[in-house]
């Protein structure tokens, strides 16, 4: 039958749910048998990858899966995992590593794991590794350098360079919670202390550059983007208001000012009717949109409830819309997977035309806008575009031993990448998992997911809170 029928069919997203689960359990077999205790596997040549971007630390493809392999019910696996963070896992070691990824990956992996099983172990480890992130914040303005050393020996506060809008801002949601575990109310400063900057200085047409200076605390150049590099703070502004139980009103604020003026200066609508996000550079306007970018309809339609009463419909509009395009971006290409990056000028819409822009390396952000998009809608096109991704992922990502990237979207013959990102098991999967799963498993009133699928819960202050572990229900089993 077509997927449509199929979908539309009573109990068959059950059955779509285990092929997500059988997906995650290939890609985990296949990183423990080649890669095990590495940071990711690299699946063609059967080996372990470690890269740069964690510094010392290791197992990133371990802690982002937690919480997925527990979701799942994949509990044998859980307890493998759980097992090496207990045993294995070494906070101290050597190393620059970006404070941006190690907070999304490892703080928000560790939190959710501890949220969702009560583990007494994960808090531990979770408030070793925060305290070791506060050196990062010792320079001249508050906003954090991008790289910190998790080792003994650290020169304080030395880096040139500016810092990143998407990496100084895609830390509140994590560090909110590390202060409430741990009782502490320095990571809450910290965080706040960057806001409380970012509130105060001049924004260009309401838009927040990419680049600030953490020695001058100013703008280091006026490019603006809601793909990488800029993504993620405005992800966080109204996840902060979420998950504060809507009670941070400044988070509010700011989100839907910062939607004001994207809506005002970067939302564009192509020749061919498609709804994107150009990226602006000092005011000329570079009509590009990245597939980072593509959470982006998620995050309009979360926010939908909670603005002006009458934009409500607007939102849920421009949200569809935006998920809309970035599904033509996927249904135009040979493989039906989406580019890194597509473009809307002169002729082909929602295409990559550089080379460099045509590789596809197992990125969650559009199934994660089809996902919230689902439990806000119901509207069914939504899994049937789900499952042409998973169709798509099996036929082209798949490999002998695990799942792969690939270099070019628009080849009939697809050349892999040899890189089984760890988000791919954290995001991409999970995403895929909840958008066939039941709107009770992690129901968006109660989790907010950080920008790495970690789920965090709601901050209540009125009630007596549980100890972890309490919450709804956070297993299928």
């Amino acid at each position: 039958t077509s997927s449509a029928t199929a979908i539309q069919s009573t109990n068959l997203h059950r059955l779509y749910s285990t092929s997500k689960q059988n997906m995650m359990k290939f890609a985990w077999d296949n990183y423990k048998s080649f890669a095990w205790g590495k940071n990711e596997l690299r699946p063609l040549t059967r080996n372990g990858h470690i890269g740069n971007m964690f510094g010392g630390l290791r197992g990133a493809s371990i802690v982002d899966s937690l919480d997925t392999l527990y979701i799942m019910g994949l509990m044998d696996e859980y307890n493998d995992a759980k097992e090496w963070v207990e045993t294995s896992l070494d906070l101290n070691s050597n190393g620059e590593a970006s404070l941006f990824e190690v907070n999304i990956r490892y703080v928000g992996g560790l939190l959710s794991a501890y949220y969702l099983t009560g583990e007494e172990m994960f808090k531990r480890k979770v408030m070793v590794l925060g305290e070791k992130l506060l050196p990062a914040f010792n320079t001249p303005t508050g906003i954090p350098r991008g790289v910190i050393n998790l080792g003994s020996w650290s020169w304080g506060w030395a880096s040139a360079g500016s810092s990143i809008l998407a990496e100084f801002g895609t830390l509140h949601l994590e560090f909110v919670h590390l202060s409430e575990l741990s009782n502490n109310g320095i990571y809450t400063e910290k965080v706040m202390n960057i806001r409380k900057l970012l509130n105060k200085i001049e924004k260009p047409h309401g838009l927040y550059p990419n680049f600030l200076s953490p020695v001058s605390g100013n703008w280091v150049q006026h490019h603006v983007s809601i793909g990488g590099l800029g993504d993620s703070f405005y992800e966080y502004l109204i996840k902060s208001y979420l998950m504060s139980d809507k009670t941070d009103e400044e988070a509010k604020k700011m989100y839907y000012s910062a939607l004001e003026a994207i809506e005002a200066n970067l939302v564009q609508k192509s020749p061919g009717g498609l709804t994107y996000m150009a990226e602006w550079r000092g005011g000329i306007l570079d009509h590009k949109m990245g597939h980072l970018a593509c959470f982006s309809g998620g995050m309009v339609v979360i926010g939908a409830d909670d603005g002006a009463p009458e934009k409500r419909q607007h939102y849920l509009d421009l949200a569809a819309e935006i998920t809309h395009t970035c599904h033509e971006s996927y249904s135009r290409s040979a493989t039906k997977l989406g580019p890194e990056a597509f473009r809307f000028d002169g002729g082909a819409e929602a295409t990559a035309t550089r080379l460099s822009d045509r590789y596809y390396i197992l990125r969650p952000e559009v199934i994660e806008s089809y996902m919230y998009m689902w439990r806000l809608t119901h509207d069914p096109k939504y899994r049937e575009w789900g499952w042409e991704a998973v169709e798509a992922l099996e036929q082209h990502c798949r490999v002998e031993a695990g799942f792969s990237g690939i270099r070019d979207v628009y080849a009939q013959t697809v050349s892999h990448d040899n890189m089984q990102q760890s988000f791919f098991l954290s995001e991409t999967l999970k995403y895929l998992y909840l958008l066939f799963s039941d709107d009770d498993l992690l129901p968006l009133e109660d989790w907010v997911f950080n920008t790495e699928a970690h789920p965090l819960p709601v901050v209540r202050k009125n009630c007596l809170q549980g100890e972890g572990g309490t919450h709804d229900k956070a297993t299928s089993e």
